[in-house]
């Protein structure tokens, strides 16, 4: 699931039809079912990511210490030498592990992840309030027909 394929559904699913009010108040259960699954998925996806860089940054704390054996790097298909032969500070090396590719392809995933989880949670807030909206509506039409 990424984010262009919930906001496809959202734009369908977040129209009220004026004509229809009591139906769309109806639907409100099945919309916060429907979001809260996709939510606590995407929540549980992102701890996952989290949870698997943690390893990854300490591999690479160990490769870029030249503590990983030929046989580790040759599995992980990582250089011999990421440092190219230079002699880097201790701490200088965080510039390293933030221009490392597998780090960043990593951080991308989290990233866009995040994203996905804050958009839900948007859509959440959206949909716990619509019967607001809907109340609105309903009392517009009071409002301009006199009632």
């Amino acid at each position: 699931m990424n984010i262009e394929t919930i906001l496809e559904m959202w734009k369908k699913d977040s129209v009220i039809d004026e004509m229809q009010l009591d139906e769309a108040s109806r639907d409100s259960a099945k919309l916060h079912s429907k979001y809260l699954e996709l939510y606590s998925i995407a929540k549980l996806r992102l701890k996952k990511l989290e949870l698997e860089f943690k390893p990854l940054l300490r591999d690479k704390f160990l490769h870029y210490g030249g503590k990983l054996s030929k046989e580790e790097l040759d599995e992980k298909g990582w250089e011999y030498d990421p440092l190219n032969g230079l002699t880097v500070l201790k701490g200088d090396l965080d510039k390293w592990y933030d221009a490392d590719p597998k780090i960043q392809e990593h951080q991308i995933k989290i990233a866009m992840q995040q994203e996905l989880v804050d958009t839900l949670k948007e859509i959440m807030d959206n949909v716990k309030w619509r019967h607001q909206n809907i109340k609105n509506m309903i009392e517009w039409r009071k409002f301009t027909s006199g009632i």
